[in-house]
C-alpha cells in the first residue's frame, strides 16, 4: 500500500505537491508507481461506495480522438453498442491492476473492497493490459 504523500513532505522528496482532486474530496491525484499519475484515496473509502463518475465527452469508435490516452470504452447493453468518454476528471488517472480495488459500473467507479487512505484506487481494465502488472 501507498502513502498518501501531504503536503508538508513532498518538497523533501524533490516533486510537486499532490493535486487535489477539487469535485471529489475522497481522492488525490500523485504520482503512482503503476503508471505515471494515480488516483489515490484521501480517507477510508467503505466496500460498495460510489468513489466517482468518469466524465467527459463521448466519442464512438472511428471517430477523431477515440485512441485518446483517457478514453475509457463501455458496452451499453440497452444500445447494444460501444462508446468511449474521453476523460476529464480526477477519474481518468484510476491505472490497471489484476488485482483492482475498484471497478467502472458503466460510469460509475465503485469500490470492490474497504480502500484504506493513501491506497492507489485501481481497476482492472482486462486482459489488453495483462503485460502491465
Amino acid at each position: 500500500m501507498s502513502e498518501l504523500i501531504t503536503p508538508e513532505v513532498w518538497p523533501q522528496e524533490g516533486l510537486t505537491a499532490p493535486q487535489p482532486a477539487a469535485s471529489n474530496p475522497l481522492v488525490a491525484i500523485q504520482p503512482s508507481h503503476i503508471h505515471g499519475m494515480g488516483l489515490f484515496a484521501r480517507q477510508t473509502i467503505d466496500e460498495g461506495s460510489l468513489i466517482g463518475v468518469y466524465e467527459g465527452n463521448m466519442v464512438l469508435e472511428g471517430e477523431e480522438g477515440d485512441d485518446g490516452e483517457h478514453v475509457l470504452w463501455i458496452y451499453d447493453e440497452d444500445e447494444e453498442r460501444e462508446y468511449g468518454i474521453d476523460g476529464r476528471n480526477e477519474t481518468r488517472f484510476v491505472n490497471h491492476s489484476r488485482s483492482a480495488n475498484a471497478a467502472f459500473e458503466g460510469e460509475e467507479l465503485v469500490a470492490l473492497r474497504s480502500i484504506a487512505a493513501g491506497e492507489e484506487i485501481t481497476h482492472d481494465y482486462g486482459e489488453a493490459w495483462a503485460d502491465l502488472d
